[in-house]
């Protein structure tokens, strides 16, 4: 059997590229919830979150660093590659696959906007400034260029950041849920920036009684549309 028929026989390998232990998880499980015939295969380097900057643009040295990852991905066959941390996704714009090659938040962009309709608020959540500032920016950017009255608002749920390290589900669903209060009066949507929120997504939906986009889970049914032809 060539390598070709060989890809196309067994399951759609999809490449998690994580970096931090607390984004596998979610990434893993909105696989399988949008993509169950696909076989997720996790790649890690722990001290990509810990070395990026708080501010500016990531350094060269990081962005190859990446870059390797997505090669060794595709050296050992992956169909897809999907990059789990908002803060390196603009390297997926920056290299080039013959597979598709996914930000963490791509496909929850286009989601949010969906939901509120193009002219409503959506409150873009995250656990650490850094990543609320990165996210809101992008989310900004691309919430423009779709048209003018969407209302990007950044909100930073601190608390969560250590509940989700430590698995601690209760307290990532009361911080996120308390940090949001203040701002959803109005709001249509809220944004998860981190992968790290998505297991409280359906919690703080109900909590709050709007739509929750989880990057997870709009990515891997954004590969399963590139993949497979399968509408979202």
């Amino acid at each position: 059997m060539s390598g070709v028929a060989a890809r196309r026989a067994r399951a759609p390998r999809i490449a998690l590229i994580s970096a931090t232990p607390t984004a596998i998880a979610p990434a893993v499980a909105g696989l399988a919830e949008e993509f169950p015939a696909a076989e997720p295969w996790n790649l890690l380097d722990d001290r990509l979150l810990d070395d990026a900057p708080e501010d500016g643009p990531l350094s060269p040295a990081l962005v190859d660093r990446m870059a390797r990852l997505i090669g060794h991905a595709l050296a050992g066959g992956a169909d897809g590659v999907l990059l789990t941390c908002s803060l390196y996704g603009s390297v997926a714009e920056a290299v080039e696959t013959p597979v598709p090659l996914l930000a963490p938040d791509t496909a929850a962009f286009e989601q949010a906007l969906a939901l509120s309709a193009g002219r409503g608020r959506v409150l873009v959540l995250a656990s650490f400034e850094a990543a609320m500032r990165d996210s809101l920016k992008r989310f900004t950017a691309v919430a423009a260029a779709a048209g003018p009255a969407t209302e990007p608002v950044g909100v930073v749920a601190p608390d969560a950041f250590d509940a989700a390290r430590q698995g601690d589900l209760s307290t990532l669903r009361d911080a996120l849920r308390d940090a949001c209060l203040p701002h959803v009066t109005g709001a249509d949507t809220v944004l998860l920036a981190q992968f790290s929120l998505a297991p409280a997504a359906a919690f703080l939906s109900t909590a709050l009684g709007v739509p929750v986009v989880s990057g997870p889970h709009a990515a891997a049914a954004a590969l399963r549309t590139a993949l497979t032809g399968r509408p979202l």
